[in-house]
């Protein structure tokens, strides 16, 4: 409700300077998505007259809000390309210089992504006095809640330079550099809406999860905590709502640190993914980080559990996708430093499942299938070209037979597939891989990515 007052005491202040009024993701420095319908909104007068001159087209549009004082139009946008103005016409005028047209990505999560150089990454110092990119433009959002959805937040665009990126995620810093750079210099707009220590339930919609008994569940069962929301939506209101409707490429998450204990992650973070698409009314593309090795406590398979329901919901839910860290994740810092693989990651799987650009293996080996043949366990993935471990052989294998029992397990690999047997179950029926949460991956294909965590049942 604070929010909400302040929020239209600003706005009423502003209108007796100006009666065309823009959110804040419209600014100087902006990026629209190209070769596109972008959709842009804002507020003025009932019934004045506005004219919006379009830069890249020099064409006129004429606006006239509602008796609610709002008004949208939709814009055509064509390639890559700017500085470009936007150039507003009523009572009063307003002008957006240095629009840039390119590809628009929206970064969310936890820590891991709001993580910056100033908070401590490898090589921070020398990776931001090189961070000179002007067509590489940065929102960030304030941590903010609310009980109802929000219509505007604070924030601007500012230009990719050395200070600038200093105080942004690197995950997403990283990642539009690598965009950028095979994209040839098409612009990029990064739009960093995150939370350290927060549950997923908070960054979508409270009506979405309240009308699903078992996310409404989930959600009732986490526990408060000091530094941040637990309730479902709060985030989601104050920062991601002001937004929707803005035309995005597409959307990275790295997120999952905080549900460690929940069983039915996969059906959580599906949901979040259904449900941002259903707010924009467009199913762009959603890619992930899973989260890396770390001791969560317990009993030791929380961690684990989260790993392998992400590894589930790109099998589950379209145009997702999922890259896997632990290889470059020191186990004892539940923040790894190394954000530039992370990044460069997500960037190729986006590079080539989006753009269609070849970028080689993105996937490490993600487990596909079992055969039991007598006393083995025939296991099969996707992405096995060149399956190979990194020692000489794996101790990360466990077969089982229908007691559910767990024993450690011989592995071999034939045939770009893993061959799992043990002198303990001689009728086997399942198989897991790397199933704690502290464990490395041993088993890497060609492209010297590791295979995600998994439990065949």
């Amino acid at each position: 409700m604070k929010n909400t007052i302040f929020f239209f005491i600003l706005l009423l202040s502003f209108t007796v300077k100006a009666n065309v009024i823009l959110p804040s993701i419209f600014s100087d420095n902006m990026v629209l998505q190209r070769n596109s319908e972008v959709k842009l909104w804002g507020w003025g007068s009932p019934f004045e007259d506005i004219t919006l001159t379009v830069g890249w087209s020099n064409e006129q549009i004429k606006i006239k809000p509602t008796n609610q004082a709002y008004w949208e139009v939709t814009l055509k946008t064509p390639g890559a390309g700017g500085p470009y103005t936007l150039h507003f016409k009523g009572y009063n005028e307003l002008t957006l210089n240095n629009v840039m047209l390119g590809e628009v990505w929206l970064c969310s999560g936890q820590s891991n992504m709001e993580w910056s150089v100033n908070m401590g990454i490898d090589n921070g110092e020398a990776e931001a006095a090189k961070a000179n990119y002007p067509n590489i433009r940065f929102f960030s959002v304030p941590k903010l809640t609310a009980a109802q959805r929000q219509i505007d937040v604070p924030g601007k665009w500012d230009v990719c330079t050395p200070e600038t990126m200093r105080y942004f995620s690197a995950v997403a810093y990283f990642f539009g550099e690598r965009l950028q750079k095979d994209l040839k210099d098409v612009p990029i707009g990064l739009i960093n809406s995150s939370w350290g220590g927060t549950p997923a339930e908070i960054w979508y919609s409270a009506d979405y999860i309240a009308k699903d008994p078992i996310l409404a569940n989930a959600a009732a069962k986490l526990k408060p905590v000091e530094w941040g929301p637990i309730e479902p939506g709060r985030s989601f209101n104050a920062m991601i709502n002001p937004f929707v409707g803005y035309k995005l490429a597409g959307a990275i998450w790295y997120q999952g640190e905080t549900n460690v204990g929940s069983d039915i992650y996969n059906k959580t973070l599906g949901g979040l993914i259904q449900s941002w698409r259903e707010e924009w009314k467009d199913d762009f593309p959603f890619y992930l980080v899973q989260i890396a090795p770390y001791e969560y406590g317990g009993d030791h398979t929380g961690g684990v559990k989260i790993r392998d329901a992400q590894r589930r919901v790109i099998k589950e839910i379209p145009k997702t996708g999922m890259v896997v860290i632990g290889d470059v994740s020191p186990i004892e810092d539940i923040h790894p430093r190394d954000k530039r693989t992370v990044g460069e990651r997500l960037a190729k799987l986006a590079l080539k499942e989006h753009y269609g650009i070849d970028t080689g293996t993105v996937y490490g080996p993600l487990y596909k299938s079992i055969v039991i043949d007598q006393d083995k366990a025939i296991v099969t993935f996707d992405y096995a070209e060149g399956l190979h471990f990194s020692g000489k052989t794996s101790t990360l294998f466990e077969i089982a037979g229908s007691d559910g029992k767990y024993y450690p397990a011989r592995a071999i690999i034939k045939n770009n597939m893993i061959i799992v047997s043990s002198k303990k179950v001689k009728h086997p029926v399942s198989v897991r891989y790397a199933w704690a949460d502290t464990i490395r991956p041993d088993l890497f294909n060609k492209a010297k990515l590791p295979a995600s965590s998994f439990i065949t049942q």
